[in-house]
């Protein structure tokens, strides 16, 4: 040891320095709250998940100009999962375990909410789930804003055959959990309303798929039986593109074979040319073209914060707004970011949605929501033709389905996600 008093007293004094560094670096590290955004930047899905980052950078900005949250401000903590299932997994467990975010919203598909939901689970954390889905699931670390199936998939199909008199049905899906569980649901649905399996064409392709001749014509072919034919279309990401541009090319219109897509938006269509989409479908839970203070209020900051006036708004964009409403009310009516005071209090929630009406978060980790069918202009936007006279209510299990039409979800009075109705008993 050097004992030279100048080495001990500049030791001394290193030491105690890097002491009440340390010190400093819990409360430095307090004088924020963090809020995940979990979203892809790159690959197949940036087409559809980048500006939902944006829009949570919005809404953080936004909070903050109000003072921010419990007397701090909030911070973005921004990662790319770059379409990359496993890597979202990894990625919301370094938000998590290493950030210390307090929540988080993200994803966009299923196999991404799924390849997260151990984590949430393992280091209980909240995550904000803005994206319709198939369903099937109640969990109490995630709230699902987007649609359930009875919030968008039926509905639609309900449309096509009321008002399109649609009699053949294909359904068409990316090849993932949520295409396929959907469809699942649509083709028991259509046969309990007395549609035969020889009037369902079900295909599905991988993302990003490009080549759309083939099952284009197979389309083709299947809908020149003599009956009114319609897509049903889960097809997720870019490949959205090529296959409405086929659909063109081969002469499919809008009042031979109608679209109806749960996945294409203004940002899909933002850019493109849609002469080949003009006259289909899409279901969603909100449109920008809508009118209401709200909305015309939303869209104009958005575009203001953004420089951007050619910035459109979605669906997926409004769950983001209407979730992180809930959140800031859920957290102020807790008094603190404990996920677990947070979970509790966030049940009977309600937010204003862009549209008009008071969402209001359920038991089963659902929200209430309208639902809306619009057609595809020449200007990428949507002309509303049909709509539900309220807010529907989001099921978290599908009724059609003999394995789930008796459970429901409820964190309030059962604390279980998938309690059975049958025999009074929570499941696995």
């Amino acid at each position: 040891m050097n004992t030279n008093p100048i080495h001990r007293r500049w030791l001394l004094g290193a030491t105690a320095g890097l002491a009440l560094g340390l010190a400093a670096l819990p409360a430095k590290a307090q004088d924020t709250i963090k809020l995940g955004i979990l979203h892809s930047l790159s690959g197949t899905m940036a087409i559809s998940e980048t500006t939902l980052k944006d829009t949570m950078l919005f809404l953080i900005d936004e909070q903050n100009k109000k003072g921010g949250l419990l007397g701090k401000k909030l911070e973005a903590v921004v990662v790319d999962p770059a379409s990359n299932w496993p890597l979202f997994a990894e990625k919301a467990r370094e938000l998590i375990s290493k950030d210390k975010v307090s929540a988080v919203f993200g994803c966009w598909t299923s196999v991404s909410r799924k390849s997260v939901l151990p984590v949430f689970k393992e280091l209980n954390s909240i995550l904000f789930y803005p994206v319709q889905y198939e369903g099937e699931e109640s969990e109490r670390n995630v709230f699902y804003t987007g649609a359930a199936p009875n919030q968008q998939a039926i509905p639609a199909v309900d449309y096509l055959a009321k008002e399109e008199k649609v009699q053949r049905w294909v359904l068409a899906g990316t090849d993932y959990v949520y295409p396929r569980t959907t469809n699942k649901i649509l083709e028991a649905y259509l046969k309990s309303k007395g549609v035969k399996a020889e009037d369902i064409m079900i295909n599905y392709t991988p993302f990003g798929h490009s080549d759309w001749q083939t099952i284009v014509a197979d389309i083709k072919k299947f809908g020149s039986a003599g009956k009114k034919t319609a897509v049903v279309s889960t097809i997720n990401g870019d490949a959205n593109v090529p296959f409405y541009k086929e659909l063109g090319n081969q002469g499919i219109k809008a009042k031979d074979i109608p679209v109806v897509a749960f996945s294409v938006g203004e940002e899909e269509l933002a850019g493109i040319d849609t002469k080949p989409l003009l006259g289909h479908l899409a279901a969603w839970n909100y449109f920008e073209s809508i009118k209401t203070p709200e909305n015309d209020k939303f869209i104009k900051e958005w575009k203001a914060f953004t420089k951007n006036p050619k910035r459109v708004s979605n669906d997926p964009m409004e769950a983001h707004v209407i979730g992180f409403a809930m959140w800031v009310k859920a957290v102020e009516k807790a008094g603190s970011v404990d996920p677990d005071k947070v979970i509790d209090a966030l049940p009977g929630i309600k937010a204003p949605n862009l549209t008009g009406g008071m969402s209001e978060m359920l038991s089963n980790h659902h929200i209430t929501k309208p639902v809306f069918i619009g057609e595809v202009k020449a200007d990428g936007q949507f002309d509303v033709v049909w709509k539900t006279s309220g807010l529907v209510p989001g099921d978290a299990w599908s009724k059609e389905l003999p394995d789930s039409k008796d459970l429901v979800g409820d964190w309030v009075g059962k604390k279980c996600g998938n309690f059975s109705t049958k025999t009074s008993k929570c499941g696995s």
